[in-house]
């Protein structure tokens, strides 16, 4: 199974984002956004809600339940 933190990591990669592009948009130090992508820190659920968002994806995807990287409608 996917880790939360790998799809996380793989979004902003895709996307040609730097960590802190990601944290300024949650509004959370760098720091914070940094231990999420490194599996160190648990992310909350109200970001996993706002990265689905921000990617165009669904938070299945971002949870590791679907490969389907488009959200389901």
């Amino acid at each position: 199974m996917v880790m939360i933190f790998q799809r996380i990591e793989d979004l902003r990669v895709d996307s040609d984002l730097r960590q802190k592009d990601v944290a300024e948009f949650l509004h959370m130090h760098l720091e914070v956004y940094r231990r999420y992508e490194k599996g160190i820190r648990e992310i909350p659920v109200w970001a996993v809600l706002k990265l689905a968002d921000f990617y165009h994806t669904s938070t299945d995807y971002i949870l590791g339940r679907t490969n389907r990287r488009d959200p389901i409608k």
